[in-house]
């Protein structure tokens, strides 16, 4: 009895699944950004691969100990066969799951129907997430993936992979996640945006030796799901102030070479409203925002600062519709606020052209600017 008890053991042990599935996490590599380019009819991936060993939060590591990062590039007539290009050569299991940045060239932006496919692609895949950063980039795709942050910290800790780190304390091009481009391109009259990464190779010095580093300097705009153009961050200075999630952003008051005072601008509200006149829509935008003072030069009443505040940000505003109009880009977003208020006359203006706007359609602008306080001073610091 007791031995066929032992035998029915030793069986019921031989049916048990083994562990021919199970993979050391040590033994994988990490993939932490994506770079997509297009040429001569084949997509060209590149992945960026970090040691997480190195980039570990633990009481070992070294503050500012050289990171390295690994570059892997496939190519392949579809984005799946340029992936399965660079498992050929990458001597271990590629992982997915930790992808936090995509980062696609300005040659593949230009093919809107392949920026769809790869996209569509990478979502199919069950590792990647959908919260994936999305940049567009003239630059070197490897160039870009190899940049570092700060004090030589990892890319993790760069504005490609954490815009919020800078974005808190200078808020301008706001960040875009991938699933969020692809439901404002495929909205009516809403223009979808890509930030455009760069790299600065002047503004830091390592040790008297150049450091460049990442910035975002525009943004690509599209429609319909094809790239109509680009804007620098300079000509979208009035973008900004439309943006809900704006933290701080500051202006010089009043905005020539000899301010009075620097003002930091804090969580604008604004509004846009449409009205027709002979027809035609015109908009009016609505703009309430806080702000305190960051930087005293002369002497200046709180009252007259609101004023000039608002006077700039109007100027801003205006500045980036004409610099949109030039291209024939809606920055301000205008069409899509005519589509979501009166969808029947959006329907009836698009009938006869694709770009409604013109130079007249940005009617009236209003900025109420309210100081909440003038930092640990009460006004000038003689």
């Amino acid at each position: 009895m007791k031995l066929r008890k032992v035998l029915l053991i030793i069986l019921a042990c031989l049916l048990l699944p083994g562990c021919w599935n199970s993979k050391d996490i040590q033994r994988m590599a990490y993939v932490t950004a994506l770079g997509l380019d297009y040429k001569d009819g084949k997509y060209i991936s590149h992945v960026q691969i970090l040691n997480f060993a190195g980039v570990a939060k633990v009481e070992s590591t070294e503050i500012g100990k050289n990171i390295l990062i690994w570059l892997g590039k496939g190519e392949g007539t579809t984005v799946t066969e340029s992936f399965n290009s660079i498992y050929a050569t990458s001597q271990i299991r590629v992982f997915w799951g930790h992808v936090k940045a995509l980062i696609i060239s300005e040659n593949l932006l230009k093919h809107g129907d392949k920026i769809k496919e790869a996209y569509d692609m990478l979502n199919r895949y069950r590792e990647v997430r959908y919260n994936i950063l999305l940049y567009g980039t003239n630059e070197p795709l490897e160039e870009v993936l190899h940049q570092k942050s700060i004090l030589n910290f990892s890319p993790l800790d760069s504005i490609m992979d954490t815009p919020s780190q800078t974005f808190s304390q200078r808020s301008f091009i706001v960040p875009q996640y991938g699933y969020k481009f692809i439901a404002h391109i495929n909205e009516p009259g809403n223009p979808g945006f890509l930030p455009s990464l760069t790299i600065d190779r002047q503004s830091w010095q390592e040790d008297n030796k150049p450091k460049s580093l990442l910035k975002i300097n525009g943004a690509y705009f599209f429609r319909e799901g094809d790239m109509i153009g680009w804007l620098s961050e300079n000509d979208l200075t009035g973008y900004r102030w439309l943006q809900r999630k704006l933290e701080r952003s500051p202006i010089n008051i009043p905005d020539d070479k000899n301010p009075k005072a620097a003002v930091v601008m804090l969580n604008p509200k604004a509004k846009i409203q449409t009205v027709f006149q002979n027809g035609k829509p015109k908009f009016n935008i609505s703009v309430k925002i806080e702000s305190y003072i960051d930087e005293m030069i002369t002497d200046i009443s709180e009252q007259e600062l609101e004023e000039q505040a608002a006077k700039v940000i109007k100027q801003e505003i205006r500045y980036s519709f004409t610099k949109g109009i030039e291209k024939k880009l809606d920055v301000l977003r205008l069409d899509e606020a005519l589509y979501r208020s009166n969808p029947k006359q959006w329907r009836e203006a698009h009938q006869n052209k694709e770009f409604i706007l013109d130079e007249q359609s940005l009617n009236r602008i209003d900025v109420t600017v309210k100081l909440l306080h003038t930092g640990k001073y009460k006004g000038r610091v003689s």
